[in-house]
């Protein structure tokens, strides 16, 4: 059978790092020296970037746990919170169609820190609320509108920088060490969320999310590099709502044509539309477990966990060259690993699952973002991105309206169950249906 290897005709895509890179990023040993997780380190604006994007993974979680935490506790309805996952799911596709057009069109490190900087304004909104004693819930669905529009206006960009702030070489270290930040991120915040809302209240809590927002909004203004999208030669951009919708469609068109990007979107899909539980986490924790916040805080950490250990993997796998596969075991792991959590009877047994869960979707996140940073143009990365985030955030708000709502209907443990299967049976469906993702080749060295 004919191999399709990343980078060679005819699928190549020119330029995966922008012109922006400063000159001095790829030395003149550059083919001999080793790079390693550490190497993206070596560049001062990834750092920066690497900073800020720590403090909003913290920030991110820490939103989500005590907004749906505060949500459960005051209505003690999984259907209260599946309508977490419809409200996200209205504003975040017409929001992702426009970030992803930014990204390509503006500064990205000021689009980054200008949306971060509404973030923290909303966390402290409700920060006040819960201090006066003043917060229902109609604050926290607003709020979560809100912040669903900031989270995908910010995602293409901060995805795009990446490529700005380190050359080609380290570009799969910089997304793996990107991955397992933000899963180290997401095991420090429940667990500082378990320790705050139990040792002191709820309340501290939001109060927590607020103040860990700033970083996020001052690290990117700090970058050096000239982190505008390279353009066309001869293009001009005017930012006209017509103009906006137009170059989203040249983003869909480029990645409906290319051989490997539509099976990537395709299966984080099928992972993640029957199977999303993390906004609906304290339901399935009370229903699987009877447990409450804490229950809650070490599942998050342990599934966050896993995901570190699932991007290591990935680095592990660094000249392994059938990426595209890698990514299918991985799904197909996740929804084994799905399957299972439906039918563990103790925390400690759900923790031991969910750690797997973790683990094989941080394979499949890292790769998937690294082989979508590699097959596409700076020009176009912002829409390509958008369009990859498109995919996952409706799945995963679908997803989250899917297990709430059964989780009301069946119980927490079917649900699970059933989840696991269709996600196995929607991989292998597109593993067989798409062949650019079964042929595509890559060797980092």
């Amino acid at each position: 059978m004919k191999r399709w290897r990343a980078g060679s005709p005819p699928a190549r895509r020119t330029c995966c790092v922008s012109n922006s890179t400063p000159p001095a990023a790829e030395p003149d040993d550059q083919r001999v020296a080793r790079v390693t997780i550490w190497s993206p380190f070596t560049y001062r604006d990834y750092r920066l970037l690497w900073l800020g994007s720590a403090a909003y993974t913290i920030t991110a979680q820490l939103s989500v746990l005590v907004t749906a935490v505060w949500l459960f506790e005051e209505t003690g309805s999984a259907a209260r919170l599946a309508l977490l996952g419809v409200v996200q799911l209205f504003v975040q596709v017409v929001a992702l169609i426009w970030g992803g057009t930014l990204a390509d069109q503006l500064d990205r490190k000021r689009l980054l820190a200008g949306t971060q900087a509404v973030t923290l304004a909303v966390l402290g909104v409700l920060a006040v609320l819960a201090v006066a004693d003043a917060l229902v819930p109609w604050h926290i669905y607003a709020a979560t509108a809100v912040l669903g529009v900031t989270t995908v206006l910010a995602q293409p960009a901060r995805s795009a920088l990446t490529a700005n702030v380190v050359p080609r070489t380290h570009l799969m270290h910089a997304v793996s060490a990107d991955n397992i930040t933000r899963q180290l991120g997401s095991i420090l915040a429940p667990l500082l969320f378990a320790a705050v809302a139990e040792g002191i209240s709820i309340t501290a809590a939001f109060v927590m999310a607020a103040v860990t927002a700033l970083p996020s909004v001052v690290m990117p203004l700090a970058i050096r590099a000239d982190t505008r999208a390279v353009l066309v030669p001869g293009q001009v951009i005017t930012g006209s709502p017509r103009e906006v919708v137009r170059r989203a469609w040249e983003g869909f068109i480029f990645v409906r044509r290319h051989r490997l990007l539509p099976g990537l979107y395709a299966l984080d899909i099928g992972m993640t539309v029957f199977t999303f539980y993390r906004q609906v986490l304290p339901a399935l924790a009370s229903g699987l477990f009877r447990g409450g916040a804490g229950a809650v805080g070490i599942l998050t950490a342990a599934n966050s966990f896993g995901s570190v250990l699932g991007s290591l993997t990935v680095v592990a796998f660094e000249r392994y060259p059938r990426k595209g596969m890698l990514v299918v075991y991985a799904t197909i792991g996740f929804s084994a690993s799905v399957f299972l959590f439906g039918t563990a009877t103790s925390l400690w047994m759900g923790v031991l699952v969910i750690l797997m869960m973790g683990g094989t979707d941080g394979v499949s996140v890292t790769m998937r973002e690294t082989m979508v940073q590699l097959e596409t143009p700076d020009a176009m990365r912002g829409r390509t991105v958008s369009l990859g985030y498109l995919a996952a955030n409706t799945a995963n708000n679908v997803g989250t309206v899917w297990v709430g709502f059964l989780a009301a209907e069946v119980g927490a443990a079917r649900t699970m169950q059933l989840g696991g299967v269709l996600s196995l049976a929607i991989t292998l469906v597109v593993w067989r249906g798409v062949a650019g993702l079964r042929q595509y080749l890559y060797r980092t060295a």
